[in-house]
């Protein structure tokens, strides 16, 4: 009666398959023979399906679909359908990865998620990066708006106007925002924003910025700046972890919200809306919390590379039993 409530089933339920499993083991919790048509498809058949869904492709085709594997196999396509879903294939999905090859990889994962984590006391932490190529795009006709049933619908195709560049800082404690448009993308742009910074921010406070490895954050001029403003402390994220930089999640609040369906007829328009929108957000600012700590990270990306190893180096490996009543 215990296991009954605790599982809600009835009980005689928990007695049928009590005492199948103490007459017969596990192989009681199988599905018993069922009356009706014997079963077509033999274990044989779905090692069949398996084996060529993960080591073949069509001749014609990248990837297998089931009306391509049932041609190929002289199956139904439900059939093939329903042997996908049992072991869980999904020949029309993929996905993608990229694992960076930075030598420092590990201490600089250390260092900047130690000042997300553990941030040091009378300083500020900004995550720092540039949207470029931000582009101001006019629809070659009028947006048609919402209505019941009808979703808002836009030409496919558009009027270029020029594009500018966002600046940005993000305050990692409080969410707030310190940006700066330009025209031009380079270390000149750079050295004026962080001239911004110096100017906004007290000057009592030590400053880190957490930013990647673009060249503009690295000139001679850059560099004498620093030296210039000792106050000021750069934490490069990894190559190729821009995912590491919490101002890209800032950023795609910016595209999402008002740039993807924005329409600009000039530079000026696009600018007023990115700064319109900008003090929208700091009026009421929203921090973005870091939870992972650097040795889950570290553990993920392990587990990710070993993955990513083991399909490229070894094969599928199918035994006689995969097809049976257990599984499928």
């Amino acid at each position: 009666m215990e296991v009954s409530r605790r599982l809600r089933i009835a009980p005689d339920t928990v007695r049928t398959w009590r005492r199948r499993f103490i007459e017969r083991g596990l192989d009681g919790l199988c599905d018993d023979p069922r009356p009706g048509v014997p079963r077509k498809i033999t274990d044989a058949d779905v090692e069949r399906v398996i084996v060529k869904t993960l080591e073949e492709t069509p001749k014609n085709a990248t990837h297998w679909s089931t009306r391509s594997m049932a041609a190929a196999t002289g199956m139904s396509q439900s059939t093939v359908s329903r042997i996908w879903r049992a072991f869980a294939l999904a020949p029309h999905r993929s996905q993608t990865f990229k694992l960076s090859a930075d030598p420092l990889f590990i201490d600089k994962v250390r260092d900047v998620v130690g000042l997300y984590l553990d941030p040091p006391e009378k300083a500020l932490v900004l995550c720092v990066d540039e949207k470029s190529q931000i582009q101001a795009l006019d629809r070659s006709q009028p947006v048609l708006p919402m209505m019941p049933g009808v979703p808002e619908r836009r030409s496919h195709d558009y009027v270029w106007a020029g594009t500018t560049t966002l600046f940005a800082a993000l305050e990692v404690a409080t969410g707030k925002v310190i940006g700066s448009l330009h025209r031009r993308h380079r270390a000149a742009e750079f050295k004026k924003f962080l001239a911004k910074l110096d100017k906004e921010i007290p000057v009592d406070l030590q400053v880190h910025l957490i930013l990647d490895n673009y060249a503009t954050h690295k000139t001679p001029d850059i560099k004498r700046w620093l030296l210039a403003h000792p106050r000021f402390h750069l934490h490069f994220t990894p190559t190729s972890a821009s995912w590491l930089n919490l101002v890209e999640r800032w950023f795609a609040e910016l595209t999402q919200k008002k740039l993807k369906r924005g329409v600009h007829r000039s530079v000026q328009a696009l600018e007023r809306d990115i700064r319109a929108w900008l003090a929208d957000w700091n009026e009421q600012p929203r921090p973005f919390v870091w939870t992972k700590t650097a040795d889950e990270i570290l553990d993920k990306v392990a587990a990710t590379a070993d993955e990513s190893l083991t399909q490229v180096t070894s094969s599928a490996s199918l035994g006689s039993g995969s097809g049976s009543a257990c599984g499928y």
